[in-house]
């Protein structure tokens, strides 16, 4: 996986984001064969009220959540869900031709978007004029870019993450829970190498100090 993407991934993952990513499209042709169209970078589905540390409780009873909002310049809404269709740059954040294509769009929405046939062209031409369309009264879909550089030039019709953005928000965020997160075994691979960096810069806790020494 790119390493770009793969930091994305963490990201929207720790907003309470259902990830997908390098999704491939493929086009039928006229002889009855496919091709590979592109290949999407992000495909990503927040539910509502999603994202958090949620620890399980030794006695009976519900998980125990802190109170959790996601990173606001994602932007994500409240009290629908969220479908974002995402293209990754280490560059200036930007969306591919094949991200804008109809019929890209149009595979990702059915695919993942529970967008009925009937209603497909309408959305695939909205979420392309302004970068998002509500495909039900619960379900938004949009279109987000992320870079390592700035967006110059042109309308833009779609939602900017800088990745710088995206680095300091993983590490605020390792630094705020860590009392909890040291405990864990991290199996996403690009935040458990940033937990092994925290780790690598702190003292022991005490506790760790007792069972090493």
């Amino acid at each position: 996986m790119d390493n770009a993407v793969a930091l994305v991934q963490s990201y929207l993952r720790l907003n309470g984001y259902f990830t997908v990513t390098e999704y491939p499209v493929l086009e039928a042709m006229k002889d009855g064969t496919h091709r590979m169209a592109t290949d999407v970078d992000v495909v990503a589905l927040r539910l509502p009220q999603a994202g958090g540390i949620v620890t399980a409780s030794r006695a009976r009873g519900p998980a125990v959540r802190d109170a959790f909002a996601p990173d606001p310049i994602l932007g994500s809404p409240e009290d629908e869900a969220d479908l974002i269709i995402a293209e990754v740059k280490e560059g200036k954040p930007i969306l591919n031709r094949g991200a804008t294509n109809p019929a890209v769009l149009g595979a990702v929405l059915s695919r993942f978007g529970r967008c009925a046939i009937d209603d497909l062209e309408r959305s695939v031409d909205e979420l392309r004029r302004k970068g998002r369309t509500k495909l039900s009264d619960r379900l938004q879909a949009r279109l987000v870019a992320f870079g390592g550089g700035e967006a110059t030039g042109g309308t833009r019709k779609y939602d900017i993450v800088p990745l710088h953005h995206v680095v300091r928000f993983l590490e605020t965020y390792l630094q705020e829970n860590w009392s909890l997160l040291r405990h864990a075994q991290i199996r996403d691979p690009t935040f458990g190498f940033m937990a092994t960096l925290q780790k690598a810069r702190r003292r022991p806790a005490p506790d760790e100090e007792r069972r090493n020494g």
